[in-house]
């Protein structure tokens, strides 16, 4: 039996997506790590560094003598975007070198990760194998943002997404339905919808904000008044959330497990649809095909 070429520090996060890709960690844990609804990179093992360069490249070689083929790679953990340019364009090299048949590196991706690099960097990083970047937005509303603790604003959001398009990278925006609680659910709908239309995602997805861990840690940072949403709320929220867009060539998804929901399409192409399907889970929640409470989750 061969063991699997890459010793991975758990637990190990990748999106949906990437399902068949090759995980290849170049950073361990978060270098933010103080959103408060995050419980990805919390446990004492994942505390954030910088992998060794030779240790990535043993793993790169290892992987390419036990796996054969390699077609995609995503380079974790949290945000392997704060790495220096010169690191990661080291990485890529190396990477198309081991893997001929490679097609497609992809990284989740901070905001504040992009702070410090141009256009050009970027548009060098893609020309050597980065394709795609999954970038956490969560709200487009600063007030949620601040209460979350994301280290992130509306401006930070819109800039780094500029980046990304004009370097000619794809780009996947992950949001957070019910992020803001009842109080601030209308503001936090209409002003991430404004931030996605300035921006023009390539790829658009939402999650509905869950506490598998409890809720303590979250409500410590957001504040008192933090109800959540019920699901009549949530799809309240989704529908002035979509009612807001306005997207010329975006792909939308709202199918991960934490959703009630299931919503597929293309904006602004399937928005009426996608409306109308909303529309049935708020009046005739029956007949809108929900996904069971036992079967969301993380």
């Amino acid at each position: 039996m061969v063991n699997f070429p890459i010793d991975y520090i758990e637990p190990v996060f990748r999106p949906p997506s990437e399902a068949r890709s090759l995980i290849l960690p170049v950073t361990n844990g978060c270098s933010w790590n103080q959103c408060t609804f995050c419980e990805m990179y919390t446990q004492p093992q994942k505390k954030f560094r910088a992998r060794k360069e030779t240790d990535i490249s043993n793993d790169i070689q290892n992987a390419a003598r036990q796996l054969g083929e390699v077609r995609r790679v995503f380079l974790a953990d949290g945000d392997a975007m704060v790495l220096p340019t010169r690191r990661l364009l080291a990485i890529l090299q190396e990477l198309k070198q081991a893997f001929p048949e490679l097609q497609r590196v992809s990284s989740y991706c901070l905001p504040r990760n992009l702070a410090r690099k141009t256009v050009e960097e970027l548009a060098q990083l893609r020309e050597a194998g980065l394709a795609f970047l999954y970038v956490g937005m969560e709200s487009g509303d600063d007030e949620v943002l601040k209460r979350i603790n994301k280290g992130e604003s509306y401006a930070s959001t819109r800039s780094a997404l500029d980046k990304i398009r004009r370097a000619g990278l794809t780009s996947s925006v992950m949001v957070l339905n019910g992020l803001g609680g009842e109080s601030l659910s209308r503001q936090h709908a209409i002003n991430t919808a404004t931030l996605c239309n300035e921006t023009q995602p390539d790829y658009l997805s939402t999650l509905v904000v869950s506490f598998p861990q409890g809720e303590q840690r979250f409500r410590k940072g957001f504040g008192t008044d933090f109800v959540p949403l019920d699901q009549a709320g949530l799809f309240a929220e989704i529908k002035l959330f979509l009612e807001h867009l306005e997207l010329s060539n975006t792909v939308f998804r709202s199918d991960h497990a934490s959703n009630y929901l299931v919503l597929k399409g293309r904006l602004g192409r399937d928005k009426e649809r996608l409306l109308a399907e909303v529309e049935l889970a708020l009046t005739n929640p029956g007949a809108a095909a929900l996904r069971p409470e036992w079967l969301r989750g993380l």
